[in-house]
């Protein structure tokens, strides 16, 4: 039976799983608490891909004391051989007396496995649904349910609802603190994808340069996809010079000519959104932020291709010559896009809302 104790120490191994919030993508973020008649034993976070899972790691930081002790992890240990062996294996040769979980795991190859082998070995398992487990994992979780990354929305706009000037002119809309805010969402996600009429018009780096997003001095760059149905995009774009990796989606008629870049074709006059989505999923990405134009935003939008909205307002008006939020023909109230509001906060003189899809 979970007592308040349990709880404690479960919240806590769901904070140890944000260690990797920026670094073990495709994996889930995992926390691993080791404990003992009180006394913590051991504490261990997946990191990197490859790399020794949470369980490992506090097993490790443990010294091999953890016979007889209660393992608090965030998410129900594997039972499969992948890039590492299973951790339901690790904790039954350690001896362990209970493993208590934040969260099922969906993974086909896992899903109820995990506790399953525990259980055979004599090991008390106890799930304990945490909220705050769930979300940290909602990419993982969407991608492996849906097939489809977990897909977030970023625009920036004046308060009359304006992303630019009418003559395409739009540094800066928002302050400083509010594109250092959009460093952690980039640093977090998979992909970042981009339209080439935004890289034409702004030339963007699109990289993650914030350094309290490194671990142990390296910073992850997240794969940069642009949308470029005929491939427009010149070869010396900043995107092109920044570190990281870049796939180009486009149609199938146009001719790959950059070879320092992946390419993808999705669709023939357009590139088909969902396809490139099945893509990415494939690739493992978990989590998408898509940081574009009014063209390419009203596309997510209008196809319904998207789980939440972080719309950062700045406390100016541009006028009503000025370029849309989103080019989204609706023809009635009826057909509206639906969303609720799921937080709202300042960021130095702008405020970020951050809207969750309502269907």
């Amino acid at each position: 039976m979970i007592q308040d104790s349990d709880l404690m120490y479960l919240r806590a191994a769901v904070q140890l799983a944000e260690r990797g919030m920026f670094t073990c993508t495709p994996n889930p973020r995992v926390g691993c608490l080791l404990v003992r008649d009180g006394r913590v034993l051991g504490r261990g976070a997946h990191l990197w891909t490859g790399q020794a899972h949470a369980e490992v790691n506090a097993l490790t930081a443990a010294g091999g004391d953890a016979a007889g002790a209660t393992a608090y992890v965030s998410l129900e240990p594997c039972a499969h051989h992948g890039r590492t062996p299973p951790c339901a294996d690790a904790l039954v040769a350690a001896n362990v007396r209970r493993v208590v979980a934040a969260m099922r795991d969906p993974y086909a190859r896992v899903a109820g496995q995990g506790f399953a082998r525990l259980r055979e070995a004599g090991v008390v398992t106890e799930l304990r649904e945490l909220p705050e487990a769930l979300e940290l994992n909602a990419g993982y979780r969407h991608r492996i349910k849906f097939g489809r990354p977990f897909v977030r929305l970023k625009v920036a706009i004046s308060l009359d609802g304006r992303t630019a000037m009418a003559s395409g002119e739009s540094r800066w809309i928002t302050g400083p603190a509010a594109r250092a805010d959009v460093q952690y969402w980039r640093a977090r996600s998979c992909a970042i994808v981009t339209g080439s009429g935004t890289v034409l018009a702004d030339d963007p780096a699109l990289t993650v340069r914030d350094t309290r997003y490194a671990l142990d001095g390296t910073l992850r760059q997240p794969l940069r996809v642009v949308v470029d149905t005929g491939l427009r995009v010149p070869a010396d774009a900043a995107l092109l010079k920044a570190p990281g990796p870049i796939l180009f989606a486009h149609g199938r008629q146009a001719e790959p000519r950059l070879a320092t870049v992946e390419h993808v074709a999705c669709g023939d006059e357009t590139v088909d959104l969902p396809a490139l989505l099945d893509a990415l999923a494939e690739r493992g990405c978990n989590e998408v932020l898509v940081e574009a134009g009014p063209t390419l935003l009203g596309s997510f939008l209008a196809l319904g291709l998207w789980n939440e909205l972080l719309v950062y307002i700045a406390p100016k008006l541009l006028g009503s010559d000025a370029r849309p939020l989103a080019h989204l023909p609706l023809p009635g109230m009826a057909d509206a896009v639906q969303a609720t509001i799921r937080d709202c906060v300042q960021v130095g003189d702008d405020l970020r809302l951050r809207l969750v899809r309502q269907d």
